[in-house]
């Protein structure tokens, strides 16, 4: 059996989503016997120093992410060219791309096992888009039935899968990223909606390659329930601080975790959102008080 090669992209300061990354590699490292290398592609390399053991920094710059962005400067089209730039430094080897809010609780090897058949992942499958439901997924299906988008025609057979997880076949890794790169850019191109074009591009592409399994068996992706989730693991790594803790220690600490007491989706009703801006405006804090620091 191959290996597989982890991918993530972090970039920003905004420390959640650094955080999110580290508890996410620590899940993956409960089975690294099936891992390659876990790859940072990162413009912060100083949060990951801790994990220098076990990790690979690929560092890019802000002048790299906005050649990544294209011609049609489209942000998420980085997340395809930061796949291919790990890609190009395992050539023929398999690549799992994860988002930082994910984690792995069920059997990487069955993953592995399934793309050394040919077979690629995305998340779940989100149904055909021509079904799909949102404002945001009518507008893209009526500006793309049955047009082409490089040198393929979009159908009803096409489904949009959920990009938290992209997993490609070592074989097919250099055909796939190019033909999402050539089906993103063809989007942008002729103005279609962007919320979900790169996600699109991944799922047309790995589709008219192989067939795609969902990883959500597997994989974790606790996009639908961030703030829950978010709590969790700072408390994790706030108390594993604490206790200093090595990292092997904490990989221990997950090996154990019932993922299961905390949904990874809740579906909140807009109207809670506007009674509390509206609650928040009638309500306003009232009194602030500082220190004096002329006092030191």
């Amino acid at each position: 059996m191959k290996k597989v090669n982890v991918v993530y992209l972090v970039f920003g300061e905004e420390l959640r989503n650094h955080i999110q990354a580290h508890f996410s590699i620590l899940s993956f490292l409960v089975q690294k016997e099936y891992i390659g290398c876990i790859y940072i592609v990162t413009d912060a390399p100083r949060y990951y120093r801790n994990l220098s053991e076990a990790i690979k920094v690929v560092e890019v710059s802000a002048q790299d992410l906005n050649e990544w962005k294209g011609e049609y400067d489209f942000f998420w089209r980085v997340k395809i060219k930061a796949i291919e730039s790990v890609s190009k430094m395992c050539k023929g080897e398999h690549v799992l791309y994860v988002d930082s809010d994910t984690f792995l609780y069920g059997n990487l090897a069955s993953v592995v096992d399934d793309l050394d058949k040919g077979y690629h992942f995305m998340h779940l499958n989100e149904g055909n888009l021509f079904r799909l439901k949102s404002k945001t997924e009518k507008k893209m299906w009526r500006q793309l039935k049955n047009k082409k988008m490089s040198s393929i025609q979009i159908s009803q057979q096409h489904c949009m899968w959920n990009a938290g997880v992209v997993a490609i076949s070592g074989s097919d890794c250099d055909q796939v990223l190019n033909q999402a790169l050539s089906i993103c850019d063809a989007m942008l191109k002729e103005n279609v909606v962007r919320r979900l074009v790169e996600q699109f591009a991944f799922s047309v592409a790995l589709t008219e390659t192989h067939k795609i399994l969902p990883a959500d068996k597997c994989i974790g992706h606790y996009w639908g329930n961030k703030p829950q989730w978010n709590n969790y693991i700072a408390d994790f790594f706030i108390r594993s601080s604490l206790l200093n803790k090595s990292m092997q220690d904490r990989i221990e600490q997950i090996r154990t975790m019932d993922f299961s007491k905390i949904p990874i989706y809740i579906k909140i009703p807009s109207r809670r959102y506007s009674f509390e801006r509206l609650l928040i405006k009638l309500f306003p804090p009232r009194y602030k008080k500082f220190i004096d620091s002329s006092l030191k």
